[in-house]
């Protein structure tokens, strides 16, 4: 269980809750982070990894931590209203902003091979929200029970009293003693759960996809190639296979390796991968910043590592930042987009993923405002 005073971070998943109280020393890049979990001046490090790489971390040294092989199990709480306040872009600036990538992507003069695009969602409360309600909130209604709270305020700046919370399903790295596992999800086709029979089949055809494969294909090489380099033997299967969330259906592939540095250094090598990115990474983080600008720490990792180098960092995706107002939230969502991509399509893909955090709010599908 989650105790109280509120933590300041909190990781949720099937087998293990990680809950880290009060801070200590701070550090505004992973290198640094690592260097004093090596040094033994730090014992744990937990936080969150921006998006962009060279940006401010928030990653702290917690005054304690409690690990839990027993996952969070809350009663759903009792929210206020959210409504939706914009939509960030137009959903018909998203469509376009996909279909220039997609130009980028078939011109044979250019080395982007896929990028990821998303866009945002901005919603209000009548009145002020705790971080930890909305963290219940997403665990009591994801039946693995996933979730991630954790302050931005270490990050500095404009991030103060920001919060980031998410229902992530997708693991960037674990480490348990020698054992390394990713488990990257790529191709995502939305669920449609009041119709058990279509709902198989949008799996199924999601598992036949040639389109779905080869954006797959980018982000297991990626991950395969980084493990290869750090650890020792790794392991890749040979195709992907289907995996669940209430919301969409996924490709994911476990892959797994043996010994390595820290899962935070492994986590820093890896990201970010083409699930979130694009591939070659430069030249998908460059279209990135040209259509969408700063995204923050959506797309970046939560998570936390101890002095012996054991840890998980989830992919943040799926989540939304609290402001400091604890009133107005920011959620983002975000597609893969290769020469093969639709744009019509990649706008749906987008409203499922927003459904997660915006469905138990009372916003599923509710018409996104054009701003």
């Amino acid at each position: 269980m989650i105790d109280s005073p509120a933590p300041s971070f909190a990781l949720c998943r099937p087998d293990r809750t990680v809950v880290a109280h009060g801070g200590g020393a701070v550090f505004r890049s992973a290198a640094e982070a690592a260097a004093a979990l090596r040094s033994g001046r730090v014992g744990y490090v937990v936080g969150a990894l921006p998006f962009a790489p060279g940006a401010p971390a928030a990653l702290w040294a917690p005054r304690y931590v409690t690990i839990s092989d027993d996952a969070h199990r809350p009663a759903r709480p009792e929210l206020p209203r959210f409504e939706f306040a914009a939509a960030l872009p137009a959903p018909e600036t998203h469509v376009r902003r996909v279909a220039e990538a997609i130009r980028v992507l078939a011109d044979p003069a250019e080395r982007l091979r896929k990028v990821v695009l998303a866009r945002a969602v901005l919603a209000r409360a009548e009145r002020r929200v705790a971080p930890a309600e909305l963290l219940d909130l997403l665990v009591a209604t994801d039946p693995l029970g996933n979730g991630f709270r954790t302050e931005l305020s270490a990050a500095g700046g404009a991030y103060r009293g920001r919060h980031l919370i998410g229902s992530s399903p997708e693991i960037l790295v674990r480490r348990d003693g020698a054992t390394v596992l990713s488990h990257p999800l790529a191709g995502s086709a939305r669920r449609v759960p009041d119709d058990p029979a279509t709902d198989r089949a949008a799996g199924r055809n999601l598992l036949g996809s040639a389109k779905d494969h080869h954006e797959h294909r980018f982000v297991v090489d990626h991950v395969g190639a980084v493990l290869r380099r750090l650890c020792g033997t790794v392991h890749v299967p040979d195709g992907p296979e289907l995996t669940g969330t209430p919301e969409m259906w996924h490709l994911g592939t476990p892959i797994t390796a043996t010994g390595g540095p820290s899962a935070l250094e492994l986590a820093a090598a890896l990201h970010p991968t083409p699930a979130i990115c694009g591939t070659p990474t430069e030249d998908a983080a460059r279209l990135i910043a040209r259509l969408e600008g700063d995204r923050g720490f959506y797309a970046g990792a939560v998570g936390w590592c101890d002095a012996a180098g054991d840890g998980e960092w989830m992919v943040a995706i799926r989540c939304a930042e609290l402001a400091a107002d604890h009133r107005t939230l920011l959620a983002h969502a975000g597609g893969g987009i290769v020469a093969e991509s639709d744009p019509a399509a990649e706008l749906a893909e987008t409203t499922g993923k927003f459904q997660r955090v915006l469905g138990p709010l009372g916003l599923a599908d509710t018409p996104v405002p054009v701003s």
